[in-house]
């Protein structure tokens, strides 16, 4: 779960929109009592934090969440409109992982999230071949490359790949991923197979075999 903490209602649905469409699960608080009240720190992977925030300012929540072992070691972000050299320092030095000043570009910060959850994930992977994926901060390598997939392509090879060796039906894929069955639909499964394939390249690509008249599988050699 990644935590938004954001009073400015267009920012905090931007970046929720963001995350949602690059496959992350969200909520989003605009003030310090929101937050806290809805906190699992089991399930926090991240906080996105404003500094700016009506009554407890954002840097007060920063000191109380690294004071509390619970939360001392929940990445923090901190995305404001603060942005002289001095305002990064504090944060930082206050125990912020990471500091980007508004205005930023989505790709810069998606970027910065992706890089704050590889530092904390689970060292699991799962590599089929020339293809590696790392279920806790949702991303693959293709022959050493990252590579860019949407939330339902992630999904689609992450069960591919932790069934390798097995032949998996597209009605199975459908349902698993999609969470519906049967009819045309299956062809939505085709799409994005075909889609998959191009995004991982040649060698990655391959990993993808089509099992005639049956579905797919993710090949092991």
């Amino acid at each position: 779960m990644i935590y938004v903490v954001e009073d400015d209602k267009s920012i905090r649905e931007l970046v929720a929109y963001a995350l949602g469409s690059a496959g992350y699960e969200t909520e989003s608080y605009t003030s310090s009592a929101e937050f806290f009240a809805a906190l699992a720190p089991q399930k926090a992977r991240l906080v996105l934090l404003d500094i700016m925030l009506p009554g407890e300012d954002g840097l007060a929540i920063l000191r109380r969440l690294r004071e509390t072992p619970e939360t001392a070691g929940i990445p923090v972000m901190i995305m404001s409109a603060l942005g002289t050299e001095l305002d990064k320092v504090r944060g930082l030095d206050l125990g912020a992982d990471d500091y980007i000043a508004k205005p930023f570009g989505i790709m810069e910060f998606l970027a910065r999230v992706r890089a704050l959850l590889r530092r904390g994930e689970p060292r699991e992977m799962i590599t089929v071949r020339a293809v590696t994926l790392y279920p806790a901060a949702r991303r693959v390598e293709s022959s050493g490359q990252d590579v860019q997939l949407t939330a339902k392509e992630f999904n689609l090879l992450e069960y591919l790949m932790r069934r390798a060796g097995t032949v998996i039906r597209r009605e199975e894929l459908l349902e698993a991923v999609w969470g519906y069955s049967g009819g045309e639909e299956t062809r939505t499964v085709d799409v994005h197979i075909r889609s998959l394939r191009l995004k991982l390249g040649e060698e990655g690509g391959a990993v993808i075999r089509t099992v005639r008249g049956v579905g797919y599988m993710a090949e092991e050699a």
